[in-house]
């Protein structure tokens, strides 16, 4: 079945997707952390979209996020930062969708489908940053990956080697912050849940 976009939606999908490129500027670091990895909430706009209006607006505001970035605030890793993120896009959306579609679009069919998007998107980053983010990145800073390491090793001293990066840096790093956006967008769309504009379930 087509995707059938409402003027709501469309309206609805523009807005969440400002709010999140908004937020993906306001970005902090975490301690023992390096400084490419910043949180940051503009996954929350993604979900909500994501349970109220489905897979497609939810994947537009992840792009749509990330260029209202890119023009605003620029790219501060050399866009490997910028396309580490839109390679999640897939991974965020689909396992979610999937999963929440399965258990009848409920709030607990929410709640798990958020659960599972964790360890995936976790799984995954570590993927992107061992074979495509973290040697991009060091090509694009013109230094070997080992130096990169070595950056980080001076803000976390127990890093001393790519897989130790993965482990005590990236593993904790993203557990963290998708976690947090999962909370709150969780939370948020359990709010806007009990409106009557926007409680039915999201359609294909």
């Amino acid at each position: 079945m087509k995707t059938k976009w409402t003027t709501q939606k469309l309206i609805c999908t523009a807005m969440l997707a400002a709010a999140a490129g908004a937020l993906m500027s306001l970005e902090f670091p975490l301690p023992l952390m390096p400084p490419f990895y910043k949180v940051d909430f503009s996954d929350v706009p993604s979900i909500v979209a994501l349970f109220l209006f489905g897979p497609a607006s939810a994947a537009w505001v992840e792009i749509i996020k990330i260029l209202v970035k890119l023009v605003t605030v620029g790219t501060t890793t050399m866009y490997v930062g910028e396309l580490a993120n839109l390679i999640g896009v897939a991974l965020f959306v689909a396992p979610v969708w999937l999963v929440y579609s399965r258990m009848g679009k409920t709030r607990k069919a929410a709640l798990v489908s958020l659960a599972v998007s964790v360890p995936v998107r976790t799984l995954f980053a570590c993927f992107t940053n061992a074979f495509i983010t973290l040697p991009l990145y060091a090509k694009a800073m013109e230094l070997p990956l080992d130096s990169v390491i070595q950056i980080v090793a001076s803000v976390n001293p127990a890093i001393h080697d790519l897989t130790g990066f993965i482990v005590l840096a990236t593993i904790p790093f993203n557990v963290i912050k998708i976690g947090i956006n999962c909370g709150v967008g969780y939370l948020l769309y359990n709010r806007l849940h009990a409106f009557s504009g926007l409680s039915k379930p999201a359609l294909h």
